[in-house]
C-alpha cells in the first residue's frame, strides 16, 4: 500500500514536470531586444597645438612628457640642444617641424643663418639643407620671426621651391596680417597651415588659460584651429592642465599635419 502511494506521488511530480515543460515551450517568447547603438561623442573641433622655440636647453622635458596629447614642436636649428631635443621629441611620439628663422621689420638680435630678404636661391637652399641635416624628423616648417620675409613675395617663392622638393609642409606663424604665404602654398602645391591664436605673449597662468579657451572657441567656430606657445615651463604646466578638460568637452588634439591644406 505505502509503495502504491509512493508510486503515483513519483508520477505526479513527473506529470507536473512534463506540464510546466509543455507550458514553458508553448509560451510565446520575447522578441530580443536591439542592442543600443552606442553614439560617439560628437566631436566639437580639432586643436592643433604648437611649441616654439626648442633647441636651447632640454630643462622643460620632464613637464612635456607628462603630457599625454599630440604635439608639434617646432625646434630652432643650430643650437646646442637641436639635435638632442628633435631625437628625443621623436622618441616620444611628437611631431617635430623646423622653427626657420626669418628676417624680421623689427630690429632685434637674429639667429644664425638667418633668412634675408633678396638671399639668393643658392643661399636659402643652403641654409635649410644645413637646418633640415641637424633635424632629420623634420617634416614641416614654420617661421621664426619673419615679418619682413613672409611680406616678400621673391623670397618666399624661393622658401617654396625647396619646400615643395622636399615634401615638407609650411606653417604660417602667421607674424604679418600682410603675408603672402597662403597664396604662394597654393602656386606650389605645398601643404599650408596657419597659425589662430598665440597663447603665452604674457608668460601668467591665467593670460595663457584665457588665450586657450579662445583657441577652443575659434576650433568649435570652424572646425579646427592651432594655436602657439613655447618652450616654457608655465605653458606646458598650463596645457597639462586643460587638455584633459578640453577632451572631455569633445575636443580632439591633432598635429598640425593633420590640418594642413
Amino acid at each position: 500500500m505505502h509503495k502504491e502511494t509512493g508510486y503515483k506521488i513519483v508520477i505526479g511530480i513527473l506529470a507536473g514536470i512534463i506540464i510546466l515543460q509543455w507550458f514553458y515551450i508553448s509560451k510565446p517568447k520575447p522578441k530580443p531586444r536591439k542592442p543600443t547603438a552606442t553614439v560617439a561623442q560628437a566631436i566639437k573641433g580639432k586643436i592643433a597645438i604648437v611649441l616654439d622655440d626648442w633647441g636651447y636647453n632640454l630643462n622643460n622635458m620632464p613637464v612635456l612628457e607628462q603630457i599625454k596629447y599630440p604635439l608639434t614642436l617646432s625646434v630652432l636649428p643650430n643650437l646646442s640642444y637641436s639635435s638632442a631635443v628633435a631625437r628625443k621629441l621623436h622618441a616620444k611620439g611628437y611631431e617635430v617641424i623646423l622653427h626657420l628663422p626669418m628676417e624680421p621689420l623689427e630690429r632685434t638680435r637674429l639667429e644664425k643663418n638667418t633668412i634675408m630678404v633678396g638671399a639668393s636661391e643658392s643661399v636659402i637652399k643652403k641654409i635649410i639643407d644645413q637646418d633640415l641635416s641637424s633635424l632629420v624628423y623634420a617634416n614641416g616648417v614654420s617661421n621664426h620671426m619673419g615679418s619682413r620675409v613672409t611680406e616678400n613675395t621673391k623670397t618666399m617663392e624661393k622658401v617654396f621651391k625647396e619646400l615643395k622638393k622636399r615634401k615638407l609642409y609650411f606653417l604660417d606663424s602667421y607674424v604679418s596680417s600682410k603675408s603672402v604665404c597662403s597664396e604662394l602654398a597654393k602656386k606650389f602645391g605645398v601643404g599650408f597651415a596657419r597659425r589662430e591664436i598665440f597663447l603665452d605673449n604674457q608668460e601668467d597662468p591665467v593670460y595663457i588659460r584665457g588665450q586657450i579657451r579662445k583657441l577652443m572657441n575659434r576650433a568649435r567656430e570652424k572646425g579646427a584651429a592651432i594655436g602657439i606657445g613655447h618652450d616654457r615651463k608655465v605653458t606646458l604646466e598650463v596645457l597639462r592642465e586643460v587638455m584633459p578638460q578640453l577632451e572631455k568637452e569633445g575636443y580632439k588634439f591633432v598635429f598640425v599635419s593633420e590640418l594642413v591644406r
